[in-house]
């Protein structure tokens, strides 16, 4: 079982840049696929992206290419999240997420969860 944490959120101004980071412990994250997913006040939780165990896969929702970056060490069980030219429209919290097969965008795909990390953009 994998057990995950985020970080690196914060208060930002709009056109600034964040990296998040996602943290893993437990089972063999090197085999998981792993995706980024982000939930605004008053929104459903949407799909941001996502990569897969060797990082050949990539996705990412069409709204965010080119902004938004996706990249994984296996050696130090973590996957990032380059965000920049962030808007205020990119303020919420967002999730990382791990699953044992293939990759996929689809949320109800990843068994497991992190608890989120706050990502502000002020305008």
């Amino acid at each position: 079982q994998v057990q995950l944490v985020e970080s690196g959120g914060g208060l930002v101004q709009a056109g600034g840049s964040l990296r998040l980071s996602c943290a893993a412990s437990g089972g063999t994250f090197s085999s998981y696929a792993v995706g980024w997913f982000r939930q605004a006040p008053g929104k459903e939780r949407e799909f941001v992206a996502a990569i897969n165990w060797n990082a050949r896969n990539i996705y990412y929702a069409d709204s965010l290419k080119g902004r938004f970056t996706v990249s994984r060490d296996n050696g130090k069980n973590a996957v990032y999240l380059q965000m920049n030219s962030l808007t205020p429209d990119d303020t919420a919290v967002y999730y990382c997420a791990a699953r044992t097969w293939s990759l996929t965008i689809i949320e109800g795909a990843y068994d497991y969860w992190g608890q989120g990390t706050q990502v502000t953009v002020s305008s």
